[in-house]
């Protein structure tokens, strides 16, 4: 399946009510197909709402959005989506949680087994598609909530701090897995994250969001050699584009001059 091209001109989203709220204001972004391209922004200033939007989740109120040239009303064809909680299905195996978009696509499943297979062997989860949730860690969940979303070669990957809810360590080792099924796949991904870091060593380009409402405050273009190491978060060159966006938060008014773990969690 080919990769995704996104378009969103002036996209504009408000929740009617008593006191309404905007949570997007004049959002003009093209995503190129095969490009992966990281949300990043403070709590609250509507990059999740953003990717609900690409995904026909939610309408927008006002302005454009498309997906390979087809205004978005609804899912568009061939999407896949990771969410902060992996969802899965503690009652089935992993194959058949792996398996589930197939079945509520009416398509039959024995046509996708070795494509699971596939799947399986480039996340690490060979031995592990006969044992239920229960029985992994979090990240290896994870690695299966990924496999859930690629399983029907979806051109467009929309991933909604996936990694949000696990340690340290295992986030930084997902980190480097979600890479190097990218580098696979090569299909369009959409990260939402609020990790300065994170959003810097998967990205080709870091689209920084504003405080509510949700404006484009500065789109950075990462120029790292790939496939990245761990590594390369210590170089001078990773430092300069971590600290640009720090700079950007800072200017916002979002941190203040504390030492870089601390700004690290404050946004």
């Amino acid at each position: 399946m080919s990769a995704a091209a996104i378009h969103a001109d002036r996209v504009r989203k408000v929740y009617p009510g008593e006191r309404a709220l905007t949570a997007l204001d004049g959002i003009s972004l093209d995503i190129r197909p095969g490009e992966f391209v990281s949300i990043l922004g403070p709590s609250g200033c509507g990059k999740s709402t953003f990717l609900r939007c690409v995904a026909g989740l939610e309408p927008v109120t006002e302005g454009k959005l498309s997906v390979d040239g087809r205004m978005v009303a609804g899912p568009p064809d061939h999407l896949g989506m990771v969410f902060q909680r992996d969802a899965l299905l503690e009652w089935r195996t992993i194959e058949r949680n792996i398996l589930l978009p197939i079945e509520f696509a009416g398509k039959p499943t024995q046509a996708y087994r070795a494509a699971m297979a596939k799947l399986l062997k480039l996340t690490g989860l060979s031995d592990f598609g006969d044992r239920y949730p229960r029985e992994l860690s979090g990240g290896m969940r994870q690695r299966a909530a990924i496999c859930r979303a690629l399983i029907d070669q979806p051109g467009l990957l929309l991933m909604d701090e996936p990694f949000g809810a696990l340690d340290a360590l295992t986030r930084d080792q997902m980190n480097v897995e979600l890479q190097r099924i990218w580098l696979e796949t090569r299909n369009t991904v959409m990260f939402v994250t609020h990790g300065i870091s994170e959003a810097v060593f998967l990205a080709d380009r870091v689209v920084v969001f504003s405080p509510r409402p949700g404006r484009i405050a500065d789109i950075i273009e990462v120029d790292l050699p790939r496939p990245r190491r761990l590594a390369v978060r210590e170089t001078a060159q990773f430092g300069a584009y971590t600290g640009r966006i720090r700079d950007l938060f800072h200017e916002m008014g979002l941190i203040d001059e504390a030492p870089a773990p601390a700004i690290e969690e404050a946004v």
